[in-house]
């Protein structure tokens, strides 16, 4: 089996290589092998913001944050994947969910310091 992280390497590299399309179809073999991968779904939610699937970004933040609950990081980026949800669609919605998701990362850094 492949090891993850060299796939993951790969497919950011097609990211930065402006192959944005050839990264999310990487990232989604990764989680094909794998569904727990966070990172790759970090990655996805950035991805699929970018080529304006905003319901796709919002699926993979959000699998993130179920992933690592705990960890203030996955808000704070799930914030900014609704923030761009926003600007993209227009729909409020996604503004309230963005500080919900904010307040969420500030919560748990209070607890972590």
């Amino acid at each position: 089996m492949a090891d993850l992280n060299v796939l993951y390497d790969e497919a950011e590299k097609l990211k930065d290589d402006g192959k944005v399309q050839e990264a999310i179809a990487k990232h989604l073999e990764i989680l094909g092998m794998d569904d727990s991968f966070t990172l790759a779904h970090h990655a996805l939610a950035v991805a699929y913001g970018k080529v304006g699937d905003h319901e796709s970004a919002v699926k993979h933040g959000e699998r993130a944050c179920q992933l690592e609950p705990n960890d203030p990081f996955s808000f704070t980026a799930m914030s900014v994947t609704y923030q761009r949800a926003f600007a993209g669609t227009r729909n409020p919605e996604y503004i309230h969910l963005a500080e919900h998701a904010m307040a969420k990362a500030h919560a748990l850094q209070g607890q972590n310091w």
